[in-house]
């Protein structure tokens, strides 16, 4: 344990008071160098908001004085929240005027004015330091004014345009994409000030939509000279002398499933039916580790990225081309260095042996999950005749997969069955198809593999007493749950056991009662946005979501960087050099690599998420005054969002309801007219026409289909501020 933490844990006992510096010294028996870093030290920790310095210069937690630290969420309206650092605390809202010169994702220390009650969703607080600075540069539009430019930001959670001053525009025209370099940061009574650095284009051009994006998540979009040499250099060929280190599993029947356009294969299959009636599963995970050594320049670089990302036109891998889909991808017929988990799991779903090796395999088949749902669900003749050799091998496997499915729901596993976007291109990046992406018996059997994997590696390296990165996700507030509770009573369902400690079954319990019903996937993602997110640690707090113990990331180290650390740390173990220095070391990397991790996922899946939207929008351009069927997907004062069966989502403003009154129902998620009781609530079915798009802001405005002058109005009420805010008063 690192002075910080000491410090951390000896400040957090219960009978603790503030301390002097000398006092903290004393109580943690510090050596003589360690007292020499003792001020700078905590120094650092009153910096970065861990500690509180008193008027009588004592330290303390910021906890302990009504603070918080965290990261700041911006909200389009102004208002944001603190997402503490602490992840056990609640989120605590700041209100526009307290944000005190905060942006979108900051670090800031807030003071706590007024604690989460019954009828408030959360504490709130005002802004009282920044710490650290997220947005160093800010994508946007600019536009020119007679003396000055400006831009006005593509993320709309940072809501002041950033002041360009003449000097500065660098050769900007107004309605083209930039990217603006800030030196001076907002306060109360002044925008930010920077200055353009990249001119991307017009905001109309082709591919200057998806690299806006890009730049606004600050993602690589090439890998530095000295990583791209570093990965040239890696031999596409196994040595001899290496296959000789391993067991050797080339004559195994062994095969790939994954999507018809993957490149990056990193995890393969294979399963044996024994004697004893047992399943013998095997898991071959690529071995990256064994090209990409740590803190070599791959590694930093890898590290520094976190994730692939996978944008809807594109892929930002982690690795570069040579491993991600050259040596280290599981490509058919070729010899790949591989970690196999080898799991004999009995008829009930319990693995009652398992084994860890170093090996290589020769995957035989290159399969898509396309190609076996076909054969599985459809039994194609054709398809069965090309792969006879693998036909068994499927038909165990679907076997296999539904007894591990069947055990994770005895236990309470939660199955979100939510849909998900599969967006179509064409050569040009318009989008041609939007459908929901269909998850047929292939995926289920490599899902199940992979947790099972998962599960047992996590276990395995639990008991080992190795420091570890888990993959956890912890319980949900009591709260959160009594919120979801009330939400669901709209619908005639309720919670069992409520009000105590929520158990992963009773939430399993609602989710078969709602399967097949039109609220599924509206109470699907209520629930799913009740609980809380899953992250990376050092500890093994369990995986509430999946009802496990122990579960950890190992499956995808192409394109995820825990599964890499991981994978190093199970071969050290495999080979006995976790050493006392080399344990402590974990202990000290691990948590602060976790939450990088963590991080980095984050705003992978963000980015993921705003180039779907975007494509979803354009794709809609050419729908106006079209009419779909749709279900409310969700409920503001300003309007409610409908759902269509291809997943695109668009909103129906209060102001083009005309028919009455409607007053926004909060408890009930719902908008109730005044005069005829009308309601609107989460759930309905609704026919809507399509009324207009802004690819500015990926919105799409939707009106109920037999309002044919609602699409008239929201035209109108665009024309003048004025118009717009009297109308939308109309709802609040």
């Amino acid at each position: 344990m690192d002075l910080h933490e000491r410090i951390l844990e000896l400040l957090a006992q219960k009978d603790k008071m503030p301390l002097y510096e000398e006092q903290i010294a004393d109580e943690l028996e510090l050596t003589d160098e360690e007292a020499k870093e003792l001020k700078a030290t905590l120094d650092d920790m009153l910096g970065d908001g861990r500690l509180i310095l008193t008027k009588k210069k004592k330290y303390g937690l910021p906890e302990d004085f009504g603070y918080r630290a965290g990261r700041l969420q911006g909200s389009p309206k102004g208002y944001g929240f603190l997402i503490p650092d602490n992840n056990e605390l609640e989120d605590i809202f700041v209100p526009a005027e307290c944000l005190n010169g905060a942006m979108h994702n900051d670090r800031v220390l807030v003071k706590v004015y007024k604690s989460a009650g019954k009828d408030s969703r959360a504490g709130e607080g005002e802004v009282v330091r920044v710490l650290q600075r997220a947005n160093k540069t800010v994508v946007g539009t600019f536009e020119m004014d007679k003396y000055f430019g400006f831009v006005v930001p593509d993320d709309k959670r940072i809501t002041q345009d950033i002041f360009i001053p003449r000097d500065e525009i660098n050769g900007a025209k107004p309605g083209f994409k930039v990217v603006a370099e800030l030196y001076r940061w907002p306060d109360n009574r002044r925008n930010p000030e920077g200055r353009i650095i990249e001119v991307l284009g017009h905001k109309d051009d082709v591919g200057t939509d998806i690299l806006s994006i890009i730049r606004q998540f600050e993602l690589p979009e090439g890998f530095p000279a000295e990583v791209a040499r570093a990965a040239e250099s890696v031999p596409q060929e196994i040595p001899e002398e290496e296959i000789r280190k391993r067991r050797d599993l080339r004559n195994m029947k062994i095969f790939t499933i994954d999507g018809a356009d993957a490149k990056d294969l990193d995890d393969a299959v294979s399963i044996e039916k024994l004697e004893n009636g047992n399943y013998l599963l095997g898991v071959h995970i690529a071995d990256v580790s064994h090209y990409v050594r740590e803190k070599s320049p791959l590694d930093l670089e890898a590290m520094k990225r976190g994730t692939s990302v996978y944008l809807v036109d594109r892929v930002i891998p982690m690795l570069p081309k040579e491993l991600s889909n050259g040596i280290c991808s599981l490509n058919p017929r070729e010899d790949r260095l591989t970690l196999s988990v080898f799991m004999e799991i009995d008829i009930n779903g319990d693995v009652v042996d398992y084994k860890i090796e170093e090996t290589v395999i020769r995957s035989v088949e290159r399969m898509t999950y396309e190609d076996v749902n076909r054969i599985l669900e459809d039994g194609d003749p054709e398809l069965i005749m090309k792969y006879s050799h693998l036909i068994e091998d499927f038909r165990q496997m679907e076997i296999l997969s539904k007894i591990l499915r069947n055990k994770r729901m005895r236990r309470g596993s939660l199955d979100f069955d939510i849909d998900e976007a599969k967006i179509t291109l064409d050569i040009k990046g318009k989008p041609v198809d939007v459908k929901a992406y269909e998850r047929g018996v292939s995926n289920r059997i490599i899902e199940e593999f992979m947790l099972v994997c998962n599960e047992t590696i996590a276990e395995h390296m639990t008991w080992s007493e190795v420091p570890f990165m888990y993959r956890v996700h912890e319980e949900p507030t009591v709260e959160k749950m009594l919120d979801f509770n009330e939400f669901i009573h709209n619908f005639g369902y309720h919670l069992k056991g409520i009000g105590g400690e929520i158990h992963p079954k009773s939430l399993q319990d609602l989710l078969e009662k709602i399967k097949g019903t039109r609220e599924e996937d509206i109470i699907s993602a209520v629930m799913l946005r009740s609980l809380k997110k899953a992250r990376y640690s050092s500890e093994p707090l369990g995986h509430f979501g999946l009802a496990a113990k122990y579960y950890t990331h190992f499956t995808s180290p192409i394109r995820r960087y825990p599964d890499l650390t991981i994978h190093r740390i199970i071969k050290e173990f495999l080979h006995g050099e976790i050493t006392e220095d080399r344990a402590e070391q974990l202990e000290i990397t691990l948590p602060e690599l976790a939450d990088h991790c963590s991080l980095r996922e984050r705003i992978a899946d963000e980015a993921e998420r705003e180039t779907d939207n975007l494509k979803k929008a354009e794709f809609m351009l050419d729908k106006i005054g079209l009419d779909y069927e749709g279900i409310i997907s969700g409920v503001t004062n300003y309007g409610f969002y409908v759902q269509l069966e291809n997943t695109v989502e668009g909103l129906v403003r209060v102001t083009a309801l005309d028919d009455d009154y409607y007053v926004y129902n909060e408890k009930h998620y719902c908008l109730i007219g005044e005069r005829t009781k009308k309601v609107y609530r989460l759930g309905d079915t609704v026919r809507i026409k399509v009324a207009g798009v802004d690819l500015a802001t990926h919105n799409i405005d939707f009106v109920l289909a037999d309002d044919l002058q609602a699409e008239e109005r929201i035209d109108t009420s665009r024309q003048t501020k004025k118009n717009k805010k009297k109308k939308r008063s109309k709802g609040r």
